[in-house]
């Protein structure tokens, strides 16, 4: 592989990761400071940017920047960093 091929893979998979930074920061603002996790609005916010960021793995892993194993595993780490996100928020609300 290529030093051009090697550096397109790591900068489409470090706008990935950043992609799914945002997503838990929009949600921290979310839960700390607009709505409950069950509110509709937070739920329909949740699941829009994690659709976006499942179909931009998807073009990059069609493209060949990403391994499958690879997104699968960003998407992976996301869903459990917001479950224990939502589980801490969660705590923090029945104190």
């Amino acid at each position: 592989m290529t030093n051009e091929a090697m550096s397109h893979r790591e900068k489409a998979y470090a706008l990935l990761q950043a992609d799914a930074e945002k997503i838990i920061q929009l949600i921290r603002v979310q839960m700390d400071h607009l709505t409950m996790p069950q509110c509709p609005v937070y739920e329909e916010v949740l699941d829009t940017q994690m659709f976006g960021l499942s179909r931009e793995i998807d073009f990059a892993v069609r493209l060949g920047l990403v391994e499958a194993k690879d997104g699968k595993a960003l998407l992976d780490r996301l869903e459990r960093e917001l479950s224990a996100l939502h589980e801490a928020v969660a705590k923090k609300r029945v104190r």
